[in-house]
């Protein structure tokens, strides 16, 4: 718009150098349109980028409230949207639930400090007692849910296969002094059984079925761990 006022007010017979010069590339003129499409596409990115993040946080935010299997509908209204953005950020409601499964793991995996086998096993013992209730605590209403959705989601259930995989490895990165003392045959049994014992499902029966704290369901996740490990494999530490 600028080139164009100017050539308005410049005289009719304009000097040769003035000609020249209008001859020249305006190197603003040449510049400034892709910039301006960019920042206009970097815009439209942005806003997608937060109308998709406004979609998970809306189902995150049902599920915390108790809706285990909200619709699409309430969905968009709760993210302020409309039913039609869901979807176009969404391939289906599985994809939403991948989505939102994946941003809480990754909220958790960031408050996690990595456990190790060494140290006494009662100091072991306790960290990965407390660290596995946080965890379990932490994913709560998001966890049941994603339970539930599971045998309707391949997706889901690829993110639940991964997630029981790297707790069941956790739990021999910690323990392995004790399990590599176990009697001969039976490491792989009491492996099984201290795993059950330390999944989300047991920590559901004692918090939401038997009603205990988190203090009594810690106590009892020890107490059990310490029966399997510690007498089974002769340590007293």
């Amino acid at each position: 718009m600028r080139a164009i006022e100017t050539d308005l007010d410049a005289p009719s017979n304009p000097p040769v150098d003035a000609a020249i010069d209008s001859a020249e590339p305006d190197t603003e003129m040449l510049v400034q349109p892709p910039l301006a499409t960019s920042t206009a596409t970097d815009g439209r990115s942005a806003r997608s980028q937060r109308t998709r993040e406004a979609v998970v946080d809306a189902l995150l935010a049902l599920l915390r409230g108790g809706n285990f299997r909200p619709t699409a509908r309430e969905i968009a209204d709760e993210a302020g949207t409309s039913l039609r953005s869901v979807y176009v950020h969404f391939d289906d409601l599985e994809d939403l639930f991948c989505a939102a499964a994946e941003r809480q793991g990754a909220a958790i995996a960031l408050l996690l400090v990595p456990l190790t086998s060494a140290g006494p096993f009662r100091e072991r013992l306790q960290k990965f007692v407390e660290q596995r209730s946080s965890v379990w605590e932490a994913l709560g209403p998001v966890r049941i849910a994603a339970m539930l959705q599971e045998p309707f989601s391949p997706g889901l259930a690829a993110l639940l296969a991964r997630s029981r995989s790297m707790a069941n490895q956790d739990l021999r990165n910690v323990f392995q002094p004790e399990i590599d003392s176990l009697p001969s045959g039976t490491g792989e049994a009491v492996v099984a059984a201290c795993d059950s014992l330390a999944s989300s499902q047991s920590w559901d029966h004692w918090r939401r079925y038997q009603k205990r704290s988190v203090e009594e369901s810690q106590n009892i996740l020890a107490a059990a761990l310490v029966r399997m490990l510690e007498r089974k494999s002769g340590r007293a530490s």
